[in-house]
């Protein structure tokens, strides 16, 4: 009887993770995107580039898309501004396991729910790199964006315990896709 349970909890752990289930995150269903890395630089000439991480783990990039949907000061935006931005993205042939994908996503629950400090100057003209987790709120139909960390001419970050560890890796996909 313990062997049977122990193979059912097992397939029940399996499914959850390989079918990228955004309840078992706290999630809606509805939740297609869950991480964005941008960076944008006026500085030298207009630079505006980055990636999204969807749902399914797939990642998405871009550079100087014409016609961008920013989320307004509050950081909302719109399901269907969310899609014409994601029409301007290319699919980076990464992606994220299932498993890993669910290891960072458990914690944008705890990170939009945690304050962030007041930014810094740090600097001028290196533009700025934004670190952002997304909810989706099925009530509203929005994606409210929580910003995990910022660096460049301004800094702050998220004081959730995770954060740090969430920006860490959104960091080593940006190395990974440049090839650095």
């Amino acid at each position: 009887m313990k062997i049977l349970i122990l193979k059912l909890s097992t397939i029940l752990l399996c499914v959850t993770i390989f079918t990228g289930c955004n309840k078992d995150l706290g999630l809606s269903d509805k939740q297609l995107l869950l991480f964005q890395y941008e960076y944008i630089n006026y500085a030298w000439g207009y630079q505006h580039s980055g990636f999204y991480i969807d749902n399914k783990g797939n990642i998405l990039t871009y550079t100087n898309p014409g016609d961008w949907n920013f989320s307004d000061a509050g950081m909302v935006i719109t399901p269907a501004r969310i899609l014409q931005n994601l029409e301007k993205c290319s699919f980076s042939n990464k992606s994220i396991s299932p498993g890993e994908l669910a290891r960072y996503s458990k914690h944008i629950e705890s990170i939009a729910s945690s304050k962030v400090t007041a930014p810094k100057n740090a600097g001028a003209d290196a533009g700025s790199i934004r670190f952002i987790c997304y909810r989706y709120d099925e009530e509203s139909d929005i994606y409210r964006g929580y910003l995990i960390k910022m660096d460049g001419d301004f800094t702050c970050e998220n004081l959730n315990f995770y954060a740090k560890k969430v920006s860490s890796w959104m960091n080593d996909i940006h190395r990974d896709l440049i090839g650095k």
